[in-house]
């Protein structure tokens, strides 16, 4: 390739990495190239095969003749966009707000899971457990998936914790982790008239602390991560919809 393609395709490489709110460690870690050899593609300064750029395009979500040429077709945004997080992330209220932004139907999982198990999710845990759960919840994400969509959906906070059903969810979905400190879950929690983690247990809140730490990692494997913490919920919602843009309509 001459250098001045070269040059061509790492700025639109960078564009679209920084339009995601990735690093640099996170493009290398999603496409499977050494993180020195990312940053000298950005820079124009390595002579990349076709089957690495189309590796790069493929972690990009970015048609390969895009790349190569921004006169092709740019790939659209897949039609699902899923939020994550802990409860009290304000995947409910941010969901439902940028579902009407974006002109488009909002979906809570857990309230799809407990119409297809016929049970409250109170009911679903204490008479199957959590192992039933976890088949639910992968049989109803299939499907609703499989729709044509678009549309914004709410996940439990332990889908992360659930391989099958993450990994689905990430290659068909854009997912965001909406994360916030410890604190401001709480808060959120209780706002809503939901006082159990204190009736339940003297150190919930310690409790709540070490669910986020434990989480953390497979959260910050989202495509996204937006700090709701400080943040009214009409500005994170303007914020998601700058970057996500328009949903694909299929």
């Amino acid at each position: 390739m001459s250098a001045v393609l070269l040059q061509d395709i790492g700025r639109r490489v960078r564009r679209r990495r920084r339009e995601r709110g990735w690093t640099l460690s996170d493009l290398a870690r999603r496409s499977g190239l050494s993180l020195r050899f990312v940053g000298q593609l950005e820079r124009g300064q390595t002579n990349i095969s076709v089957s690495r750029l189309a590796e790069v395009a493929e972690a990009l979500d970015a048609r390969l003749a895009w790349l190569v040429d921004p006169g092709s077709a740019e790939s659209t945004s897949p039609a699902w966009i899923a939020l994550l997080g802990v409860r009290g992330a304000g995947k409910s209220t941010v969901g439902a707000a940028l579902a009407v932004h974006l002109g488009v139907p909002f979906i809570e999982l857990d309230r799809l899971i407990e119409e297809t198990a016929g049970l409250s999710m109170t009911e679903l845990f204490s008479i199957h457990g959590g192992d039933y759960y976890r088949e639910v919840e992968y049989q109803v994400l299939t499907r609703l998936l499989s729709s044509s969509g678009p549309g914004v959906i709410a996940t439990g906070g332990s889908l992360v914790t659930h391989p099958e059903s993450w990994s689905l969810l990430r290659s068909r979905a854009r997912t965001v982790w909406l994360k916030a400190d410890a604190k401001d879950h709480w808060n959120r929690v209780l706002a809503q008239g939901d006082d159990r983690p204190m009736r339940s247990l003297s150190n919930a809140f310690e409790q709540l602390e070490a669910l986020l730490a434990s989480r953390r990692a497979l959260y910050r494997e989202a495509e996204l991560a937006v700090d709701t913490s400080g943040h009214h919920p009409e500005a994170i919602v303007e914020r998601l919809a700058s970057v996500v843009g328009p949903p694909n309509l299929g």
